[in-house]
């Protein structure tokens, strides 16, 4: 049964959300931590900016529509939680028996792992545009206003260490994903 559905995602104090474009395409949303910017391409679903949030609304919507509507919803919610403070990502690095260096300058877009595994070649992880990227020692935090980029640049990390073709119950060395933003792990 079709019927018309309408979401609203509340907007908080300190973050500005502009809607633009034919039927509100393209989300902007300005906050303490910077600036988001996403466009949604789906073409029943209407949003509009009302005074106290950001309103989704779909006439005559079926199964998908409503989904659609939910995962939307879900973006731009996470989108202002972004601008105010930033999602944040912690790893460890775990090794047992070949000390792993982890380097990574401030600018680069490539971090390097030294001496995994005892390997003579470096690993090379790359690093999202827009992520911030902390080493101390044994631990590695990643922080960005954008959740996807930030855990796309903390899934690099596990990645480029993944073990393969030896035992994982003996090697046991990697970079692995500790902390993600709301839970531990």
């Amino acid at each position: 049964m079709k019927r018309d559905l309408t979401k609203t995602t509340k907007i908080p104090e300190g973050v500005a959300v502009e809607v633009q474009g034919i039927g509100g395409k393209t989300i902007i949303a300005k906050g303490s931590q910077g600036e988001l910017k996403r466009t949604f391409k789906f073409k029943k679903i209407l949003i509009e900016k009302k005074e106290n949030g950001v309103v989704l609304s779909c006439k005559k919507a079926s199964k998908k529509e409503k989904r659609m509507i939910s995962t939307i919803s879900s973006h731009i919610a996470n989108m202002i939680h972004g601008v105010n403070d930033k999602f944040e990502y912690e790893l460890k690095v775990c090794n047992s028996h070949f000390p792993m260096t982890v380097e990574y300058k401030t600018g680069d877009k490539i971090a390097i792992i030294k001496n995994f595994l005892g390997e003579k070649i470096p690993r090379k992880v790359k690093i999202q545009n827009g992520a911030e990227v902390d080493v101390k020692k044994d631990i590695i935090i990643v922080k960005s206003t954008n959740k996807e980029i930030a855990g796309q640049t903390a899934a690099n990390f596990e990645k480029a260490t993944f073990v393969s073709l030896r035992d994982r119950r003996v090697f046991q060395d990697g970079i692995f994903i500790t902390k993600k933003p709301g839970r531990e792990i």
